[in-house]
């Protein structure tokens, strides 16, 4: 049975940092592709970033790119989401997910082609 365990959110501030971690358990991840989404009060939720587990490949959304990074720790069946110069709509629960249907070449990006969920971590950016 997959697990997937979400770690590190919490309160930060405007232009402030922080490290998200998702601890994977249940099956071997290689052919998998690990994403972050997140969802704030009333909105949908939506893709943040993903990577392969092999780390080949990565996918951010455009509000994220250049200041978050997307990482695997295959030692430590872990993925990260390195998450830097915060604003504050960046004010989420943040969830990881794994999917394991799509091809290596492929980053999937809606949340409905994903098979696994954590239960998510808070991340509040306060200004």
């Amino acid at each position: 049975q997959v697990q997937l365990v979400e770690s590190g959110g919490g309160l930060v501030q405007v232009g402030g940092s922080v490290r998200l971690s998702c601890a994977a358990s249940g099956r071997t991840f290689g052919g998998y592709a690990m994403g972050w989404f997140r969802q704030a009060p009333g909105k949908e939720r939506e893709f943040v970033a993903a990577i392969r587990w092999t780390g080949a490949s990565t996918h951010y959304a455009d509000s994220v790119k250049g200041r978050f990074t997307i990482s695997t720790d295959n030692a430590k069946n872990t993925v990260y989401l390195q998450m830097s110069s915060l604003k504050p709509e960046d004010t989420a629960v943040y969830y990881c997910a794994a999917e394991a249907d799509s091809p290596e070449y492929l980053i999937p990006t809606s949340p409905r082609e994903y098979d696994y969920w954590g239960q998510g971590t808070q991340v509040t950016v306060s200004s």
